[in-house]
């Protein structure tokens, strides 16, 4: 009999990688794996400023997480320093400043391996609420935005020339990003959300010939990620969120085996 702990684990757990799928493709098909890690890097000094704050910490990451992303698109703008350079700016500009403000906050105590691996095991109902009423909210916002996203990120002119409206479309999905980095960072924290969006996407292409199974490959592999993860996690006394990463790798691996065996046949 699993204990109350681990079934709440289990359910964030799934809520999590319903929406990590869909927004990975698109981390993936865009090129923005270094954008997700900036944003992550972001969530530190949201922490620190909700622990300082006595503010939600979920919320002062997301106004944290959105206010760099839109910082970044309005650099891109006025600015001729290319994207890798601006990511690499932002993403250790915000990571520093975080923790020169831990450094001042000598009166707070708070777990700094908790934040940077997570502990999907410390959730309780009310993280629960946030994770799948976020989630869902994200996923609908989803939804509306996936023609223009989609469009634009097969060719940005022609979107924009049938007035899919593409800027505005890859403004919300930042926004999109940062929220579920939000409410992702006290899982699997934050120098491993970013593979939890990246990893199980890059398996699902690896098996996946056209973007819907990709969506749908995606999404069975992070359910597959956190059911291992959390299972060898309590068999053999791992850390939760490494593991749940750690799952989602070997499933990466079997992907390559499948890669192998398909071109030994079209031989």
């Amino acid at each position: 009999m699993l204990d109350d702990f681990f079934i709440r684990a289990l359910i964030a757990g799934i809520g999590i990688a319903l929406v990590t799928g869909p927004l990975g493709c698109f981390v993936v098909w865009r090129r923005l794996s270094y954008f997700g890690d900036t944003l992550a890097h972001s969530a530190l000094l949201g922490v620190t400023i909700a622990y300082s704050m006595e503010f939600n910490i979920a919320v002062s990451i997301f106004l944290i997480s959105s206010l760099i992303a839109l910082i970044l698109i309005h650099l891109q703008r006025k600015t001729n320093l290319p994207s890798d350079a601006l990511l690499g700016l932002l993403a250790h500009s915000s990571l520093a400043v975080g923790l020169v403000v831990i450094g001042f906050l000598t009166f707070i105590r708070f777990d700094i391996m908790g934040l940077l691996f997570g502990d999907i095991l410390a959730v309780d109902k009310n993280d629960l609420i946030i994770i799948w009423f976020g989630g869902g909210l994200i996923l609908l916002v989803l939804k509306f935005i996936w023609k223009p996203l989609f469009a634009s990120t097969v060719n940005y002119e022609l979107a924009e020339a049938e007035g899919l409206n593409p800027d505005r479309a890859k403004a919300i999905f930042t926004i999109l990003l940062a929220a579920i980095i939000a409410i992702s960072i006290k899982l699997v924290g934050v120098l491993l959300i970013t593979g939890m969006l990246i990893i199980p996407t890059a398996m699902a292409r690896n098996i996946s010939d056209t973007p819907q199974k990709m969506v749908v490959f995606s999404i069975i592999g992070g359910l597959l990620s956190v059911f291992i993860g959390l299972f060898s996690s309590l068999e053999f006394n791992t850390p939760s969120g490494p593991s749940i990463i750690t799952a989602a790798l070997l499933l990466f691996i079997i992907s390559l085996l499948k890669i192998k065996q398909t071109i030994q046949l079209k031989n």
